[in-house]
């Protein structure tokens, strides 16, 4: 299959389908993620489970997907980006039904690592195929509305999964994401072209020798290093937002969904918006302005104490609408490191390296903070702090992936020029 880019402003009809599956796609592995932290109330009291333990249930989910990103990232780029993509959904929504038949705490324990297997590998291989498909001027917009999913789960699922879990019980939700999985999974087998090109650069290519190349290239290793820094502040609020909510700023459990809701709706309005600045001022320029904005209130976000739900959600808001800004940005900005024969390869490491340092996190947040008997959550300011340095070091090293970028494509500009002259003249002396 050739390629599917275009030099137009404009996607094809071909390209939106790709982006409307991809952001299905992701809205159901994000949902699956998230949802365990606003069900964290529930499934800690039912199973009674500490702090910790709920902590290292989510970090499971991230260690498993960083072993199995490992694994797979030598043999990313040697088959066919779609079966790729639906033997590893596959595995997730069997990983999901796990989780919606786990009764106990070493059951969850099991579910999530194997979700996590297999879920963890998925986004890579999504953002392999935008790279593909897409070219860099275009990929602002492409994370803009595939980042929807985030705020998408927010808005319809994790509302919608604490409804469910409130009536029912917290089993359900699981099942939801299942049932629906397994349509976007036909739907992919239907519909999306298979994604080739890539395998001839790689014939005959050692899988582990390639990983251990794009490992310790020292252009993809800067990157490595600024998805550590990413994933350290997302993942280290997440799993104790809705006990935060709950227990420290006096809000409801049964008004969460309504928080997570107008939240969501925000973050979709402004996720296209974002991404389509994102390709007209800059990746990195965004990625600023996303990380004042979000820095700013974390700090007071983690610092609050009782509080009226209007300027709760208010802050919240503006806090993921500083999220989403980092988020788009560096996404696209991350898909021009890698050359197209080790695309597959390197958005696995980098997937399976921010799972690791996202599990991390979520683990040494669990040490940072604790529940009191009443369930009020203590060290949260500190627990900000460490989010904002995070925060100011990616920063940094985003600028220096912006720079190197810029050099690349330079350079790649150059090197098209040359051989146009060069071909040009070779007619002129035949002629």
């Amino acid at each position: 299959m050739k390629k599917t880019k275009t030099t137009k402003d404009k996607f094809t009809s071909y390209q939106v389908f790709v982006v409307t599956i991809l952001a299905i796609l992701q809205f159901t592995i994000i949902l699956d993620f998230m949802v365990l932290s606003p069900l964290g109330p529930i499934v800690m009291g039912e199973m009674k489970l500490s702090a910790a333990q709920f902590s290292a249930v989510v970090s499971a989910y991230a260690f498993s997907a960083f072993a199995s990103g490992m694994l797979a990232a030598g043999f990313a780029d040697k088959f066919d980006r779609k079966r790729l993509l639906l033997f590893f959904y596959a595995g997730f929504i069997i990983g999901t039904l796990f989780c919606a038949l786990a009764t106990n705490y070493p059951a969850l324990m099991a579910a999530r690592i194997v979700t996590g297997l297999f879920g963890g590998v998925i986004g890579s291989i999504g953002f392999a195929i935008i790279t593909d498909i897409f070219q860099l001027s275009m990929r602002g917009r492409v994370m803009g509305f595939v980042q929807m999913a985030f705020s998408a789960s927010q808005i319809l699922g994790i509302p919608i999964g604490l409804y469910l879990a409130n009536t029912f019980n917290w089993h359900i939700p699981f099942y939801a994401i299942v049932g629906f999985s397994i349509f976007v999974w036909i739907s992919i087998v239907i519909y999306l072209k298979p994604i080739t090109d890539h395998i001839a650069a790689n014939k005959g290519r050692n899988a582990f020798l390639h990983l251990w190349k794009t490992l310790t290239n020292s252009n993809y290793a800067r990157g490595f290093l600024a998805t550590t820094l990413l994933a350290t502040g997302g993942f280290m609020l997440m799993p104790f937002g809705s006990n935060f909510a709950t227990h420290n700023l006096g809000i409801p459990i049964d008004d969460l969904p309504l928080l997570y809701a107008i939240t969501g709706i925000f973050s979709i309005v402004f996720g296209p918006i974002i991404g389509r600045l994102s390709d007209k001022m800059g990746k990195f320029r965004m990625f600023v302005i996303g990380s004042v904005i979000a820095g700013a209130f974390v700090a007071i976000y983690t610092s609050l104490g009782v509080t009226p739900l209007w300027l709760v959600i208010l802050l919240n808001v503006l806090l993921f609408v500083g999220i989403s800004a980092r988020m788009i940005s560096s996404s696209a900005l991350v898909t021009a490191v890698p050359s197209p024969a080790d695309r597959g390869a390197f958005m696995s490491i980098n997937s399976s390296i921010q799972q690791l340092s996202g599990g991390i996190s979520a683990m040494f947040a669990g040490l940072i903070v604790y529940q009191s008997a009443d369930g009020y959550m203590h060290n949260y300011p500190l627990l900000g702090l460490v989010v904002i340095l995070s925060m100011v070091g990616a920063v940094f090293l985003m600028r220096m992936l912006d720079r190197m970028v810029k050099r690349n494509m330079t350079a790649s500009q150059q090197a098209a020029t040359i051989a146009t002259e060069m071909q040009e003249q070779q007619g002129l002396s035949e002629f």
